[in-house]
């Protein structure tokens, strides 16, 4: 590794300190080198707080000009919650910028490096970018498309199954995956099931990090069913809670607001998906009356979250949710954990039906990342086409 690597990869590990944090600004991070020693440290800890750069000028143990600063994201030189930070490395006397990711903000997009070469500052941009870039996937995401990035998340036994054919499913994966789970949650901006998992399980949906910032929790709930009693409900004045319906029963949307729960009409599938949707299964062994019903869009609902600043999801409903997201084309990141158990083959499936007769109508997916966690695997896989 090089020195000049060395001191990118310190700024990385400073980025990652400021997740969960951070929504929906990036994760940045940044180290001040003078003479070959660090002098000055620092990242975006929190949304609204100082940037990485100005956060490492202000801990800077001497004097920064003349000095190098090694930024994982193209200085930003725009004002928003803080001043410019291309302003702050010139006044500083910063005589290197070196960069790692390119920010696709409109705002910023080689304006920052831009306004460092006019002031005689030199600047070196995509240094160790593809590592800089693996921070920001749900940044780069919602800055360009005002979509939240949105992960599908299951966990299943090694013959494919995501509970027996009871419907039981604690645990399928061991300690160490639930708590990467619990990571992940911490990651979003939101989490999102299906009003089944809510009538099934009564989950509390929040993340049980140390001194997380909690997400929001979000349900998709055409005939609003949620029952007031349920978890959700009770604690939607401590955690918000956003429940999409169509058309719902005025009472039914007065108690649940006076309980602090959001409740948000969504647009129904439109006619010629489920009209697309029921030619797929013309010909399959399925009921196909459930598709003849009322079904809110996740596409909308995702538009929705998106206008009020959720730049991220995490998808933790059950085989019909995550069916509903593949087919609207709602789903960027797939994370699948992998138990060594077998269920047999009347156990659930984590996906459901979706009218596929023959494999060249298969949703694609990239190779997977994997990583072993105690007994467990997780395949992360990206999807070729999204919304």
């Amino acid at each position: 590794m090089t020195e000049h690597s060395f001191y990118m990869e310190r700024a990385i590990q400073l980025a990652r300190r400021g997740t969960g944090f951070t929504n929906p600004n990036p994760l940045v991070g940044a180290v001040i080198v003078k003479d070959h020693r660090i002098i000055g440290e620092g990242w975006h800890a929190r949304y609204g707080d100082l940037h990485a750069e100005r956060n490492a000028l202000k801990h800077c143990i001497e004097d920064p000009a003349g000095a190098d600063i090694y930024v994982t994201l193209e200085p930003c030189c725009h004002h928003g919650k803080q001043p410019p930070c291309t302003e702050a490395l010139v006044e500083s006397g910063i005589r290197r910028v070196y960069i790692g990711s390119r920010d696709p903000n409109p705002l910023v997009s080689g304006k920052g490096v831009a306004f460092l070469r006019e002031h005689g500052i030199e600047v070196f941009p995509d240094f160790l970018r593809e590592k800089c870039d693996q921070l920001n996937p749900i940044f780069f995401r919602y800055i360009t498309t005002k979509m939240p990035y949105t992960i599908l998340k299951y966990a299943m036994t090694a013959d494919g199954k995501i509970a027996c054919a009871g419907g039981a499913s604690k645990w399928v994966t061991g300690e160490a995956a639930r708590n990467h789970v619990q990571q992940t949650r911490k990651r979003v901006a939101a989490i999102c099931v299906g009003i089944g998992t809510v009538l099934a399980d009564d989950p509390m949906l929040t993340c049980r990090c140390e001194n997380p910032s909690q997400p929001v929790r979000v349900v998709l709930d055409t005939r609003l069913r949620i029952p007031m009693e349920s978890k959700l409900v009770q604690t939607a004045g401590e955690v918000p809670v956003i429940v999409f319906c169509h058309d719902p029963d005025k009472e039914k949307k007065a108690a649940l607001e006076q309980k602090g729960v959001t409740v948000l009409e969504a647009e129904l599938l439109h006619q010629t998906d489920l009209e697309s949707l029921l030619a797929r299964y013309e010909n399959l062994p399925v009921p196909k009356e459930h598709l003849h019903g009322r079904h809110i869009s996740l596409r909308n609902c995702l538009e929705q979250l998106g206008q009020r600043g959720l730049d991220s999801i995490l998808i933790e409903g059950g085989a019909s949710i995550h069916a509903a997201a593949l087919q609207e084309g709602c789903c960027d990141l797939v994370q699948v954990y992998v138990a060594p158990k077998l269920f047999g083959g009347d156990g659930l499936s984590p996906i459901g039906g979706m009218g596929i007769t023959t494999p060249d109508q298969a949703v694609l997916l990239s190779a997977p990342t994997v990583t072993r966690l105690g007994q467990d695997l997780l395949l992360e896989y990206t999807r070729k086409e999204s919304c």
